[in-house]
C-alpha cells in the first residue's frame, strides 16, 4: 500500500525531528574529521534533491542549467513515481538520476540506504536540497557524504527545525517565484565567500526562461493518428489541421486536493467550449488512474466532441500532445508546468497557492480569486491547510475561464495556420 501524503508529513515530523537532532552532531563531527582531506574549489559533482513535486522538476531546470554552465556534473534524487518528469527536457543524464520508491515504508527505507551508499560511490561533493524544510531531505543531505551542503534555513523563524546539517544556509524568499529561489541555491553553492544569509543577488526574469522540449516527429505523427482514430471511433468528424485540439485537465494530485476546481464546473466549461468552437475536438486529459474521474466529467457534459483521453498518452508523449494542441485549461498541477516546455497556451486555475510563487513559466494566464485567506499553504505549514471548503476555487466562474481561454486560442491562432 502506498504511503499517503499525510502519513509522510506525520513521519517527517515525529520521526524526522529526533533523527535530525541525533544526526546533526554526528555530521558536524564528520565534517571536522574530513576537513584536512576536503578539496576546495567549485562543485564538480552536484546533486539536486527534490522528491515529491513533479512540477518542480521543470521549475528547477533553469537552476540546473546554470550549474552545468558553471562546470558542474549534475545528479538528481527524486521519488520513483515522479522520475519521468526529468525526461521532458533531459537536462540530467538518465544514469545520474537516483530514485526512492515511496510505495511502502520498507521500500522507502531500503532505497534510502541504497542512495546513501551510491552518493559516496559517485563521490558527490555538493548537494542542493530543493525541498522547503523537509526533515527527510535534510537527513539525506547531511548523511550522503557531500562536504558542501546547500539548502533553506529557518534562521530566526519559529518551527520547521530540521537540524544543523547545512554548510551554506539560504534564505527562502516567499515573495519571489520558486524558480528564482532555486537559482539562489545554485549561487550559494558556487559562491567563493561566505554570506549570512545567502544569496545577496538580484535574479532577473530572463534567468528563469525554460528550454523547449525536443520532440521526435515520429512520436508526434503517431500521436496525431491515434487522436484521429479515437475521434473516428467516437464518430466525430475530425482531421488535424482543419480543427483545433483543446485540452481540459480537470484533476490535481492528492498532495493538495483543495486545488481542484469542481468536476461539474469542468463539465460546464466543456459545454461552453463546444458551443463557442463547435467544430473543434476537446480532449479531457489525465493519468490512467484518473480515467473514471475524467469519464464522470465527460458524461456530465454530454458533449459528443469531447473525448476521455485519460491514460491514452504516455508521459514521454506529453510534449508532442501539447505541440499538437491549441490551448489547455488546467488546475494548478503538473500539466501547467509540463506544457511550459512547449509553445502551448494555457489557462491555470489557482486557489490555495499563488501564481506569484508557482506560476507556469510558459505561455500561461493564471486565474485566482485573490481571497483574503489565499494562498493558505506555504513553506511555513508544509503546504497543509485546515480548509475543507475551497471557496477560492469555487469563486472562479466558467465565464471567467472562457474569456481567458478565448484569449489564448486567439493568440495561438496568430502563431499557427489552421
Amino acid at each position: 500500500m502506498a504511503i499517503s501524503v499525510n502519513a509522510m508529513r506525520t513521519i517527517d515530523h515525529w520521526v524526522g525531528v529526533p533523527l535530525c537532532a541525533i544526526a546533526s552532531p554526528i555530521v558536524a563531527l564528520l565534517d571536522i574529521l574530513s576537513r584536512p582531506f576536503t578539496r576546495s574549489g567549485d562543485p564538480k559533482k552536484l546533486l539536486f534533491i527534490e522528491l515529491s513535486e513533479m512540477g518542480s522538476a521543470i521549475l528547477v531546470d533553469p537552476a540546473m542549467r546554470k550549474a552545468q554552465a558553471n562546470g558542474a556534473e549534475i545528479y538528481f534524487l527524486i521519488f520513483k513515481s515522479n522520475a519521468a518528469s526529468l525526461g521532458l527536457l533531459n537536462t540530467v543524464h538518465p544514469n545520474h538520476i537516483f530514485t526512492i520508491d515511496s510505495s511502502s515504508l520498507w521500500k522507502l527505507a531500503f532505497d534510502t540506504l541504497r542512495f546513501l551508499v551510491k552518493a559516496r560511490f559517485y563521490r558527490i561533493d555538493t548537494v542542493i536540497d530543493l525541498e522547503l524544510f523537509s526533515r527527510f531531505t535534510a537527513l539525506l543531505t547531511g548523511l550522503c557524504g557531500a562536504r558542501r551542503r546547500v539548502g533553506y534555513d529557518i534562521f530566526h523563524g519559529e518551527g520547521l527545525w530540521r537540524g544543523t546539517m547545512l554548510t551554506r544556509k539560504v534564505h527562502y524568499n516567499p515573495h519571489i517565484h520558486i524558480a528564482k529561489n532555486f537559482i539562489s541555491l545554485v549561487y550559494a553553492a558556487f559562491a567563493n565567500e561566505e554570506e549570512r544569509p545567502f544569496s545577496k543577488i538580484a535574479i532577473t526574469d530572463q534567468e528563469i526562461e525554460l528550454a523547449q522540449a525536443v520532440i521526435d516527429p515520429m512520436v508526434k505523427q503517431h500521436l496525431q493518428l491515434r487522436i484521429e482514430n479515437l475521434a473516428q471511433q467516437a464518430m466525430i468528424p475530425f482531421k488535424y489541421g482543419q480543427q483545433r485540439i483543446i485540452l481540459i485537465n480537470p484533476n490535481a494530485s492528492d498532495l493538495l486536493p483543495q486545488r481542484r476546481w469542481a468536476p461539474e464546473r469542468f463539465s460546464e466549461l466543456i459545454v461552453a467550449t463546444h458551443q463557442h468552437w463547435p467544430e473543434d475536438l476537446i480532449l479531457i486529459t489525465g493519468s490512467p488512474a484518473e480515467h473514471t474521474y475524467v469519464e464522470g466529467v465527460r458524461l456530465a457534459a454530454k458533449v459528443k466532441h469531447a473525448i476521455n483521453f485519460a491514460g491514452h498518452v504516455r508521459f514521454s508523449e506529453l510534449p508532442a500532445l501539447y505541440t499538437l494542441s491549441h490551448a489547455m485549461v488546467t488546475n494548478d498541477s503538473g500539466p501547467g508546468h509540463f506544457s511550459s516546455v512547449t509553445d502551448l497556451h494555457t489557462v491555470v486555475l489557482f486557489g490555495p497557492e499563488t501564481p506569484a510563487l508557482y506560476g507556469s513559466l510558459g505561455k500561461s494566464i493564471p486565474i485566482t480569486a485573490q481571497l483574503a485567506c489565499s494562498p493558505c499553504v506555504s513553506a511555513a505549514n508544509h503546504r497543509k491547510t485546515p480548509c475543507q471548503d475551497n471557496v477560492c476555487m469555487k469563486a472562479i466562474t466558467v465565464p471567467q475561464v472562457m474569456n481567458q481561454l478565448a484569449a489564448q486560442i486567439a493568440a495561438a491562432d496568430r502563431t499557427r495556420t489552421l
